[in-house]
């Protein structure tokens, strides 16, 4: 043994050859922490000293390659001064080109998952060989960073520009072949495969047949583009990706510009000036906000994993209400692999039900993500029924009828009467109290709420309510059905809203409040998007459904009374009372019309002015920040009632439940960490301004004393 550590090992194979392997132990993945990294400067000068080595294969000892940076040890380095960060991602940098500069060729083995820093190390060898079940990518703008550990300089150097600006500003993940076919790697091969490829290339490299040093000096030297090819791929670049990412997510184009300024330097020029703006974005609120929500995601994952030892398993499913919402329960269930039975009253429903499903596949099939094989298989996996005849083999039943309590207590007793024992009923409820459902129902231990988000194909989160009588069986079997779906589940506990709706509505509380002020909802849609929000309150609004808006608002009025009950008509019941019910019939705030796409485009329609003017009930002069300030000032202060109640468990939990389930900005982090950046104190004070709104707008006592004592949600 050459080298042996906790994370990395070196041993001598035949021939001059010795396997580095990553192995980090006691982790389920490879990831670059300090360990990994100190004894990867150890492991290449063992190698370095070594002067019978001929050649280095770099593999991996678990299913994944390197999966990246912990991120968990480097965002306390964040928090370093620039000078010290700067140095610290140098030396880190000097390790990868120690080993790019061994006197000897070097391979990476990519077996599986090499993303971000995993990718960087294989960017500093010699040649790529990847596995078909390989997947590689540079991920960090999704951090609010760039990557830090070479691959600005070497990417570009290997593909070109244009395909590295690509990688990089877009940080999705690439298939074997699309990376094979830029020459990212050099040979892609079946994973039984990997080795002995990777092992005879390495061997053509040693014997001179294939010249390892002309494959190295393109990463060491500038890039290979005249004064006007340079202006051509970035001006270009930075225009386009700017227009994609907009103006809160910084890090795509200053990634392009770092590409830009390092273009006529060599490798170790060109490493200082990636250190340099790496260090920039990581010190952006961007960064700690999306570091934050990367963190909360893997919290979520983690609280999620917790339930599987308690799940039964779903091997079949079935969903209670076709239509459009049935339908895309029944494709995402048949689509992930669990088959489900999907019954309505009505043929017209079922037939409204599978032809939502299949378009669904048929777009994956259009988009190249499916065989046409595949999704037959998944439609045969649907099967649409008028009775219970099949419900007694069913595992998990979610009902999805109208959203109307007594139809669905009328359904869910109905359907129980047809199932086996232990059989988990869940209703995909927006609003309705699940504890208020479960009287109607002879085992209340079996049941949970299970709400899905609309459209439920695109919308990652899921709420799994508890009510007062769910066993954690039936809460545990219902999350590991979500996550087998491919959703985010979190488990809230029941009151009316649930976490999502009850945070949701004092937003468009907010909204109503500016509108009967006076306030253009034009204008008032305009701040939120800027903002961040991907849609303002009326256009939300007309999207979500006037009528829904409208039941939900009332809903959560008699829930919470105190501060979510207002007797004075607002633009809400203006627009429902004129049966403007949204994108639905064509007419809500705005009017929509079909664009060449075939979806619905938004307009201004001046007709709805006038219906506006009897709920104008005073006039007043408001400035954008105070737009934004009676539409955050709510919505945060809820999301903080819901902490405090325990409908949410933690902080982590109920901003991801917000970025999923309303598309609140995750630049921003979700509302708790938003309140945390603009302080809690200075956001208690804020709130104190706005007082006179009402009772919405009144801070708790519990964050209160958090101000006083200058705690935080994070951190």
């Amino acid at each position: 043994m050459i080298y042996e550590g906790k994370a990395i090992t070196v041993k001598a194979l035949e021939s001059g050859i010795v396997e580095l392997a990553f192995d980090l132990k006691g982790e389920s993945v490879n990831k670059f922490n300090r360990l990994t990294l100190t004894e990867l400067r150890e492991a290449v000068e063992a190698i370095k000293a070594d002067s019978s080595v001929k050649g280095v294969l770099v593999t991996s000892g678990k299913d994944v390659f390197i999966v990246g940076a912990d991120i968990t040890e480097f965002v306390d380095n964040f928090k370093l001064p620039e000078a010290e960060l700067t140095a610290a991602t140098l030396d880190v940098n000097r390790i990868f080109s120690a080993f790019e500069d061994l006197p000897c060729p070097t391979l990476v083995a990519i077996n599986g998952i090499a993303l971000g820093g995993g990718l960087e190390m294989a960017l500093a060898a010699d040649f790529r060989v990847m596995s078909t079940a390989a997947k590689i990518g540079l991920p960090e703008v999704k951090l609010g960073i760039y990557p830090g550990f070479g691959g600005t300089v070497r990417l570009p150097r290997l593909i070109g520009v244009d395909n590295a600006i690509e990688w990089i500003a877009s940080g999705k993940e690439q298939r074997p072949d699309d990376a094979l076919k830029v020459r990212a790697v050099d040979v892609v091969v079946a994973p039984e495969q990997l080795r002995n490829a990777a092992l005879d290339l390495l061997g053509r490299a040693i014997s001179g047949e294939i010249d390892y040093l002309a494959r190295r000096q393109p990463k060491l030297e500038k890039l290979k583009l005249n004064a006007i090819e340079q202006m051509m791929a970035f001006e270009t670049a930075k225009g386009f990706v700017a227009g994609q990412a907009g103006p809160n997510y910084p890090a795509p184009v200053e990634a392009i510009k770092t590409l830009q300024k390092a273009a006529n330097f060599g490798r170790d020029k060109a490493l200082e000036i990636e250190a340099a703006g790496f260090v920039k974005m990581a010190k952006t609120p961007a960064s700690a906000s999306l570091i934050g929500l990367f963190l909360n995601d893997q919290e979520l994952k983690r609280k999620a994993k917790h339930y599987d030892k308690q799940a039964a398993d779903v091997k079949q499913a079935a969903v209670l209400g076709a239509g459009i919402m049935g339908g895309g329960i029944a494709y995402q269930s048949a689509s992930k692999g669990t088959p489900i039975l999907m019954k309505d009253i009505n043929e017209k429903g079922l037939e409204q039900g599978l032809n939502e499903a299949s378009k669904l596949l048929g777009k994956l099939v259009e988009k190249g993500r499916l065989t046409t094989d595949k999704m037959a298989v998944a439609l045969n996996a649907i099967r649409p029924t008028l009775s219970y005849g099949d419900f007694g083999q069913v595992d998990i039943v979610v009902e999805a009828v109208v959203e109307n309590p007594k139809v669905k207590q009328a359904v869910l007793a109905e359907v129980e009467n047809h199932v086996k024992d232990g059989t988990v009923l869940a209703s995909n409820t927006s609003t309705i109290s699940i504890n208020l459902l479960a009287k109607a129902l002879k085992h209340p231990e079996n049941f949970v709420g299970m709400h899905f988000f609309n459209p439920v194909h695109m919308m990652p989160l899921v709420e799994v309510i508890r009510g007062e009588h769910s066993s954690e069986q039936a809460v545990a079997t219902t999350v590991a059905y979500a996550k087998k779906m491919g959703k985010n589940p979190i488990v809230v506990n029941d009151c009316p809203g649930f976490l999502v709706n009850r945070v949701l509505f004092p937003y468009f509380g907010g909204f109503a409040k500016l509108v009967s002020a006076g306030v253009d909802f034009v204008r008032i849609d305009k701040v939120m998007e800027k903002f961040g929000w991907p849609m303002g309150p009326a256009y939300l609004m007309d999207v979500v459904g006037i009528d829904t808006g409208h039941h939900g608002r009332d809903v959560m009025a008699e829930g919470f009374p105190d501060r979510m009950k207002d007797d004075r008509r607002s633009a809400i019941d203006a627009l429902y009372d004129a049966n403007r019910l949204g994108q639905k019939n064509g007419k809500g705030f705005y009017a929509y019309e079909t664009d060449k796409r075939g979806k619905p485009k938004k307009v201004t329609d001046a007709a709805v002015l006038d219906l506006l003017k009897p709920i104008m009930h005073e006039q007043r002069e408001v400035s954008d920040d105070d737009i934004l300030n009676w539409m955050m000032i709510p919505l945060c202060l809820e999301t903080v009632r819901c902490l405090e109640d325990g409908i949410v468990e933690t902080a982590a939990e109920a901003d991801m439940g917000l970025v999923y389930g309303i598309g609140f900005p995750p630049f921003r982090g979700g509302a708790l960490r938003y309140i945390d950046a603009v302080g809690v104190a200075e956001f208690v004070a804020m709130a104190d301004r706005y007082a006179d709104l009402g009772p919405l707008y009144q801070p708790t006592e519990k964050l209160r004393e958090m101000a006083r004592t200058g705690q935080r949600f994070f951190g």
